[in-house]
């Protein structure tokens, strides 16, 4: 596999990429934010270890355009080992968080279990037309207007958007949303997708697909 290694402390990526080598690994290193991006650019990387705060161009910045790119895993390999820290990383969109001092072989299993993964990457603000969607922060706009929705509603949302523009059906959004207590045989998802509708405005959103389910085109 190949793998970039983002740090701006060159002994420590020196060191890195020397025993990612040693695994078999192709490695190469980038200093600060505006290599990285060049890197980034002209080569085709499984995984990206990458510190966050980096000269140049910001770690987080740089993880945003892999996961918009949908090419490379990212591991983020940073010294803020706060709980914050590690959910803001991952909320952006990293795949996974070390955090210095760390023992190279957890390094080296981590990297290998990302390669794994397929490269199908899902953003972690997700749109549609006018519609963002943002996880994380429990937050919906249309037209830049925010969307209060009860949290079912937002959920049948998220779904909806992350099937990019196919049809979900009523069975899997009871899967997804509800719990394995809800009658299969309810009305709930319909009423959900009525309300969904009302609050999310013209023009509609929510297509219904005979027979299949919904869907947001």
């Amino acid at each position: 596999m190949r793998v970039l290694v983002v740090e701006d402390e060159e002994l420590l990526a020196d060191a890195v990429a020397e025993g990612l080598r040693r695994e078999a690994m192709a490695v190469d290193i980038a200093l600060d934010g505006h290599a990285a991006s060049r890197s980034i650019a002209t080569n085709d990387y499984d995984v990206v270890v990458l510190d966050r705060d980096l000269p140049g161009i910001h770690g987080d910045e740089l993880c945003r355009t892999l996961v918009d790119a949908g090419t490379a895993r990212v591991l983020m390999l940073t010294a803020a080992a706060a709980v914050p820290d590690r959910v803001c990383g991952l909320a952006i969109g990293a795949d996974d968080y070390l955090t210095k001092p760390f023992a190279f072989a957890e390094l080296v299993a981590r990297i290998r279990a990302l390669a794994r993964r397929p490269r199908e990457v899902i953003p972690p603000v997700l749109t549609r037309g006018d519609v963002r969607l943002d996880p994380h922060r429990r937050e919906v706009f249309r037209a830049g207007h925010y969307v209060r929705l009860t949290r079912k509603e937002f959920g049948v949302l998220e779904e909806l958007l992350r099937a990019s523009g196919g049809a979900v059906s009523t069975e899997r959004l009871l899967e997804k949303v509800w719990d394995e207590h809800t009658d299969p045989f309810t009305n709930v998802v319909r009423v959900t997708v009525m309300t969904l509708r009302r609050k999310l405005g013209d023009p509609p959103l929510v297509r219904t697909v005979p027979g299949v389910g919904y869907q947001v085109p």
